[in-house]
């Protein structure tokens, strides 16, 4: 055992100074810049504008729910949750506003509540009771799906529910796509604005300095006096609230509710984080390179569609791929550090 103290013993954050905690994100980057050349030189109409804007379309649930995991993988944390809880909550969006009779906003704004207190609640659980967060979400993850099925075990249609048009009206739409134009919905902009108030908070609050101090090492973070169970707790309401809105944009884009639907989310939200560039130990990492992950999970399905004649589970393939790859390059490079202050 190391004889060095709590305060002597270096965070985890430390290891990722200066240009070493860029090289993961820059080669994200790269590989998706690699992966849009690769499309444009071998498909045609690849390099559309819409082919991009598409990206952000179709992943824009998923592109909330990573943000909110960002959050808990800063923090040390992980959520297994998300997946079941936006499932879920896409369940009772159509429950409330079909069969229950509530108007689709009041609903809306029940399922983002309820999403935050079943963060709160999961984050109390882990900090209090020292529970690991593994297994703590993962009842989550059995839970929501359990209670999803429960509302129904079919799909439920909300087409005749004006409000749920909203989030795929244009609200960007630049010319005709085969004259170069391109056009982007409402929905689209919800996840952008996730990502711009997610940045602001992790880098520019007292509550993202935390999050990242506690994900260094949580002994120094209580050392240094910073409100640990504070910080702990509300990562997973975070995490809780963008599963829940995930959710409700995925009503926006199908206007209807799968039971069966976003199996697997929550480790696609993983993997894209990790892609992106956040340490999975905790205390290094971008929101930006969250993006860039979802980003590239999304061009690798672009890819295969425009194959045409390749199974989309290669998308899974190479995501496995890569995510190795990423998780040796964060410990080679966690290495390195060490070597460096030893």
């Amino acid at each position: 055992m190391s004889t060095q103290t709590l305060t002597e013993r270096p965070a985890r954050s430390t290891l990722f100074d200066g240009v070493t905690r860029y090289i993961p994100i820059g080669a994200t980057v790269a590989l998706l810049l690699a992966l849009y050349l690769g499309g444009v030189a071998n498909y045609p109409k690849f390099d559309s504008p819409q082919v991009v804007a598409k990206l952000f379309i179709d992943n824009a649930p998923l592109l909330v729910i990573a943000v909110g995991m960002t959050f808990v993988i800063l923090a040390g944390g992980i959520d297994l949750s998300v997946g079941s809880v936006m499932a879920f909550s896409t369940m009772a969006c159509a429950w409330l506003t079909v069969d229950a009779g509530i108007g689709a906003p009041l609903a809306v704004g029940l399922v983002l509540a309820f999403g935050t207190g079943w963060g709160l609640l999961i984050g109390a659980v882990i900090h209090y009771f020292n529970v690991q967060p593994f297994i703590a979400t993962l009842v989550g993850l059995f839970l929501f799906r359990g209670l999803t099925l429960q509302i129904s075990d079919t799909d439920v249609s909300m087409r005749d529910v004006e409000f749920f048009h909203w989030g795929m009206i244009h609200a960007v739409d630049v010319g005709k796509i085969r004259d170069g134009g391109f056009w982007l919905p409402n929905l689209s902009f919800v996840a952008f604005a996730v990502v711009i108030v997610s940045f602001v908070v992790l880098h520019y609050t007292r509550f993202g300095r935390g999050v990242y101090a506690v994900g260094g090492s949580e002994s120094s973070a209580l050392l240094m006096g910073l409100p640990v169970a504070r910080t702990k707790i509300g990562v997973y309401a975070v995490s809780g609230f963008c599963a829940a809105l995930a959710g409700v944009l995925a009503a926006f884009a199908t206007k209807s509710a799968n039971p069966l639907a976003n199996v697997g989310a929550e480790l696609d939200a993983i993997a894209a984080v990790v892609i992106g560039g956040t340490l999975l130990t905790g205390g290094a990492g971008f929101v930006l390179g969250t993006v860039a992950g979802v980003m590239v999970w999304g061009m690798l399905n672009t890819l295969i569609a425009f194959q045409g004649n390749l199974s989309s589970w290669w998308a899974r393939i190479a995501m496995g791929i890569l995510l190795l790859a990423f998780i040796l390059l964060q410990r080679v490079l966690a290495r390195s550090g060490e070597k460096r202050r030893t």
